[in-house]
């Protein structure tokens, strides 16, 4: 009979706030295991000493490289896989034996632990039990003394080794944060919360609930000493204006009557940073606040003084109508849109909101961005060299009654047409119809360009016929551009022709 395996987690270093659970299993175990950096003692090992049983069986697990720097020919990733390979091995040897092995994490086993590599070596091979334990960012919000998230706050644990652009975006859109993996990590982490405006309120905290604990301000710590066992705090109480839900801001001082109100609307491009436009760039660089669908605004880069205002899909103009508002009330203020903010984006419910006799006062200014279609059609070749219209198939604005009427009006002519919005979750017959409309009036060999997540991770592009269209693959992300009957398919790529013979 195989032994059984725990995964028990000791908290983050005061032996008091080891669960009553986990001492049991760790006194009735006939192996205790846990890990330690190469010529370090173990942390685990320590918060657990007074309670390991006389005779039991001490399995040291030494990371081999702690740093990321390593001679191992798969690097730093295929180092620590052969490791955990071989830790697992040694363990497993003493489950086949019958023996129990009890596992130290620090912390809790799931959280940032190793615990877990572990885990899914031998889970599925022996009888296993997790003990939860406190982890290191409550008993560090203990310390401080300061209440984490309230109500519906959203709290967000990050690991200080996201990129510093991230970090900062990440900071700006939550209420309370916790900031895991310091060390060297330290100066970025400072810079991204500086960046976000949350400095003045981020708390440092090094070795929580150990004798030697201590916290300080972010801004005033030394980065040159800053252990492995520190993290940041920022509570939901220290927000301050940082982040903006749906909440009209207090009203500020009026603008001076020679300095007119305005509203930008900018697009954003299909994605890659290098498509965003120098004009749109430093457009946002002036603005005090980004308004936009989630996504969107997060692809702004966060830095001091910028405050975010996401919301979901479906509500454009009182989006467009909050955007007025802080406009209106002297504030620097930009609407963000993917692609072109003027196709199919935010510029029209922009339009739309300001006819309200309210925002008369409000100027707006719309800066281009390159369009999906635009996108689509450079990785293809130049399919829309020729005359060519671009249509919708989302029928949430409109009948689509309209929507075929309009595909046949476009067929007839012998359009290229670039179809946007072709298919969602709950429109998924949609683009069938469109294809059996057009093949009315088109032969089954159009040219057919489908564009999928185009500039951004995952881009495929497929150059296909109207008659060999797979509906079931195309889906939100995807934009199709139909040819017309000129359009042709060459070495070089796909394009129409200018002329008409």
């Amino acid at each position: 009979m195989t032994g059984r395996f725990s995964g028990v987690g000791v908290g983050p270093g005061d032996p008091e706030l080891i669960t009553r659970k986990a001492a049991r299993l760790i006194a009735a175990a006939d192996v205790v295991a846990y890990h330690a950096a190469a010529g370090k003692r173990s942390n685990a090992r320590r918060i657990a000493a007074d309670l390991l049983p006389a005779g039991v069986v001490e399995e040291e697990l030494t990371y081999p490289v702690t740093t990321g720097t390593t001679d191992h020919p798969g690097g730093y990733a295929g180092a620590m896989a052969e490791f955990y390979e071989q830790a697992a091995a040694r363990l497993a040897a003493h489950l086949d034996a019958g023996r129990d092995v009890v596992l130290l994490a620090e912390g809790d086993p799931l959280f940032y632990g190793s615990y877990m590599y572990m885990h899914d070596r031998l889970s599925a091979r022996y009888e296993t039990e997790i003990v939860p334990g406190v982890p290191a960012f409550l008993a560090a919000t203990a310390y401080v003394a300061s209440p984490l998230v309230r109500q519906d706050d959203v709290l967000t644990v990050l690991p200080g080794t996201l990129p510093e652009p991230e970090l900062a975006r990440r900071l700006a859109g939550t209420d309370g944060a916790i900031i895991m993996k310091l060390g060297r990590t330290f100066p970025a982490v400072r810079r991204a919360l500086a960046a976000a405006g949350r400095l003045d309120h981020a708390l440092y905290v090094e070795r929580a609930s150990m004798p030697e604990q201590r916290w300080r301000p972010v801004a005033e710590v030394d980065a040159d000493t800053v252990p492995y066992f520190s993290l940041v705090v920022v509570t939901g109480d220290s927000l301050n204006g940082a982040r903006s839900r749906d909440a009209v801001p207090a009203p500020v001082a009026e603008r001076p009557a020679a300095d007119a109100a305005e509203l930008l609307v900018v697009g954003l491009g299909p994605g890659p940073d290098g498509w965003l436009t120098p004009e749109v760039s430093a457009a946002l660089d002036e603005v005090d606040h980004v308004v936009g669908y989630g996504p969107y605004v997060d692809r702004v880069p966060q830095r001091a003084g910028l405050t975010r205002h996401a919301s979901g899909n479906t509500v454009e103009v009182d989006r467009a109508r909050h955007a007025l508002d802080l406009a209106r009330r002297g504030e620097r203020v930009a609407v963000v849109s993917g692609g072109d903010a003027g196709v199919f984006g935010m510029a029209a419910a922009v339009f739309e909101a300001a006819e309200d006799p309210a925002y008369a006062e409000v100027r707006l200014r719309v800066l281009p961005g390159v369009s999906a279609v635009q996108a689509v059609a450079a990785r293809a070749g130049a399919p829309i060299g020729a005359d060519f219209a671009v249509l919708s198939l989302s029928d949430r604005l409109k009948p689509w009654e309209v929507v075929e009427r309009r595909l046949r009006a476009v067929a007839e002519a012998d359009l290229v047409l670039a179809i946007y919005n072709p298919a969602s979750r709950s429109r998924t017959e949609q683009v069938a119809t469109a294809r059996d409309v057009l093949l009315e009036h088109r032969k089954p060999d159009t040219v057919v360009v489908v564009g999928r997540d185009v500039g951004r991770p995952g881009e495929a592009l497929e150059v296909t016929t109207l008659g060999e269209l797979d509906p079931a693959t195309i889906d939100m992300r995807c934009l199709l551009i139909v040819g017309s009957s000129a359009t042709r398919v060459s070495a070089a790529g796909v394009w129409t022709p200018r002329y008409v013979r």
